[in-house]
């Protein structure tokens, strides 16, 4: 699957969350992600725009390996493969052991809606602020998702910039004293 994103920094999440729920979006809950990001022994993920992350969210944990960006229409798209595992720690041991070592950290608190197929998410970054997200999953070839999602940032009043940098990059960025 190919995740295609619209990501906008926005000043308060309420203007968007109440043009959501005047489209009778589904809420489907807030929760604090605590993200653990791994970079590889045998090639560095930040030069192959790659990333694999440890995400926890309450009980569960959820690993996903994130392929390299493919820009399409100055939006953000890149190959997505995710799978629960019992045991967060025990998979975080076993990267360890593997020669992986933890890059960063990244919490954020993420109120999660939904209009059909589209994802629509208001994030609260620690060290970084507030951000919308409409986000597509999309197959290969399929029907253009940028359209889908560009006219959705509209109807919600998402207006701005995309950033097509990941959290973890702009925490990195910042993190290495550069403006983000």
């Amino acid at each position: 699957m190919l995740e295609v994103e619209l990501k906008v920094r926005i000043p308060s999440p309420d203007p968007v969350r109440e043009r959501l729920k005047q489209k009778k979006a589904e809420f489907l809950g807030r929760v604090h992600e605590h993200d653990i990001f791994y970079n590889a022994p045998h090639r560095d993920f930040g030069k192959t725009d790659e990333a694999v992350r440890v995400r926890y969210t309450g009980d569960h944990a959820v690993v996903t390996y994130k392929g390299p960006k493919i820009r399409k229409s100055g939006l953000k798209a890149r190959e997505e493969l995710n799978f629960a595992v019992e045991s967060g720690e025990a998979f975080e041991t076993m990267l360890d052991r593997l020669g992986f070592r933890k890059t960063l950290v990244v919490d954020k608190w993420r109120e999660n809606f939904r209009l059909g197929d589209i994802s629509v998410c208001l994030d609260d970054v620690a060290g970084l602020g507030t951000f919308a997200e409409i986000e597509v999953m999309a197959e290969d070839g399929a029907d253009n998702p940028v359209s889908v999602i560009e006219k959705m940032a509209l109807e919600i009043g998402v207006t701005g910039e995309p950033i097509l940098e990941s959290y973890l990059e702009m925490l990195l960025a910042k993190k290495a004293g550069k403006e983000v």
